[in-house]
């Protein structure tokens, strides 16, 4: 499937793009490669118009078990100011969905590049948490922009002060992850999720995206003008569709 400088694999299914983060030796533990992968990648799918979905996974035994503790002590030699950030801002803002498969270990800088998907699904054995405090070190990767937007500030604030472990079942009850799957059969039922939203129209995705993106957080009547000044009209494939649910 590749080899050992593969840090980020890609494989396509049918319009489906699979990340797979690759140091399954280090539990995908996050360095600088490994984010330039990712990023080639990303800019790669950003231009391919034939994939209509990502699906961002770990291999082995986690999704992640975050920043690369021995790159951060021996001083990382990253691109610029911000490169970590500005790598999620890419994926966060592809035209086509982006879901964060995540089993077992996701903490810290981990989580901040699963909450850069447009969701998380889960494994019923994952395990969350922001451990930032414990090594006295503060977030970079959006940790404090994205988290209070999918928890609220206080649930956040909760899981950044305490660094505690937050698991499956209480993710989704609070809204970190969207549905949790059982571990034997994570697999095959994220990618059939993933199939269910590539039924509906790219076009669609696309757009909504960016209405929801420009508005997250705005007025509500701020809002409700742009969706109507802004809007992007009627997909290609929209007779399309139509036509063929009238015929059944």
């Amino acid at each position: 499937m590749s080899g050992q400088s593969d840090l980020v694999v890609r494989s396509d299914e049918d319009g489906l793009a699979l990340l797979t983060l690759n140091r399954p030796d280090r539990l995908n533990a996050l360095n600088v490669p490994l984010f330039e992968q990712l990023r080639k990648h990303i800019q790669d799918i950003a231009s391919d118009k034939s994939v209509e979905c990502v699906i961002l996974r770990g291999a082995g035994r986690c999704f992640s078990a975050g920043h690369d503790l021995g790159d951060i002590a021996e001083g990382e030699d990253t691109p610029s100011p911000g490169w970590h950030s500005e790598t999620l801002r890419m994926m966060e803002k592809l035209p086509k969905p982006v879901i964060a498969a995540v089993h077992s270990h996701c903490y810290t800088g981990a989580l901040e590049v699963a909450l850069a998907a447009d969701f998380i699904v889960a494994s019923d054995d994952a395990k969350f948490g922001d451990t930032h405090a414990k090594w006295a070190l503060t977030p970079i990767w959006g940790m404090s922009q994205r988290l209070p937007r999918r928890v609220g500030i206080a649930t956040a604030k909760r899981m950044m002060f305490t660094a505690e472990t937050v698991r499956a079942e209480e993710a989704l009850q609070i809204g970190l992850c969207e549905k949790v799957f059982p571990a034997a059969e994570f697999h095959n039922r994220i990618i059939d999720f993933a199939r269910v939203i590539m039924e509906n129209s790219v076009f669609s995705h696309a757009a909504n995206k960016r209405l929801l993106e420009a508005t997250d957080a705005q007025a509500l009547d701020m809002g409700l003008q742009w969706e109507i000044m802004e809007n992007e009209g009627i997909g290609p494939d929209a007779h399309k569709r139509i036509q063929a649910f009238m015929k059944k």
